[in-house]
């Protein structure tokens, strides 16, 4: 949005947030790990669990170099998005950005620079999780072009934490002796 816009948008609608657009969007590390979580527990809409300790976070990150964004205002830090792929379909998770910057394109941006670098890694497609009631983020979602998928529905098995435990107590074996 150029300054005149801006200025435009402030005469007409004076009480309406205008961006400053002094934030600036660079990788996620591990450093930013306390502020990222800090804005995932304020941000409605962004489920939390055991995967979003240091240790996984760490991890997926190391998976995934440099794919990962966060937004700041200065040297506060106003957004993120964990981004990574499996080699076939990229995946976003918990994009969050504070109450207090939204609608001032900081989630399209970080979703784009995202988008950006799995297109150079050869990826086609990227996938989100939603939350079955966030419709505020199903909202912005929709808007920036994403579509549902009737035709899939999202399963979970918990695994287990010690090797030789089963996933299930009636898990069936699969056969495999090589595995």
């Amino acid at each position: 949005m150029s300054l005149d816009a801006i200025r435009r948008i402030s005469k007409n609608h004076p009480r309406q947030l205008i961006p400053t657009m002094n934030w600036t969007i660079r990788c996620l590390t591990m450093a930013d790990y306390e502020a990222v979580l800090r804005l995932w527990r304020e941000s409605e809409g962004v489920g939390l669990n055991e995967s979003d300790a240091p240790g996984p976070v760490e991890s997926f990150l190391a998976r995934n170099p440099g794919l990962s964004r966060v937004a700041l205002d200065g040297c506060a830090l106003v957004g993120a998005v964990l981004c990574g792929h499996d080699g076939r379909r990229g995946y976003l998770h918990h994009l969050a950005v504070a109450k207090s910057h939204r609608q001032q394109g900081i989630g399209k941006a970080l979703v784009a620079a995202c988008l950006g670098d799995l297109a150079r890694t050869g990826i086609p497609k990227c996938n989100i999780f939603l939350l079955a009631d966030n419709h505020a983020g199903g909202a912005f979602w929709e808007h920036n072009g994403w579509a549902k998928r009737a035709d899939l529905l999202v399963m979970q098995i918990p695994l287990p934490r010690h090797p030789g435990e089963q996933p299930l107590a009636n898990s069936p074996n699969t056969g495999c002796q090589s595995c």
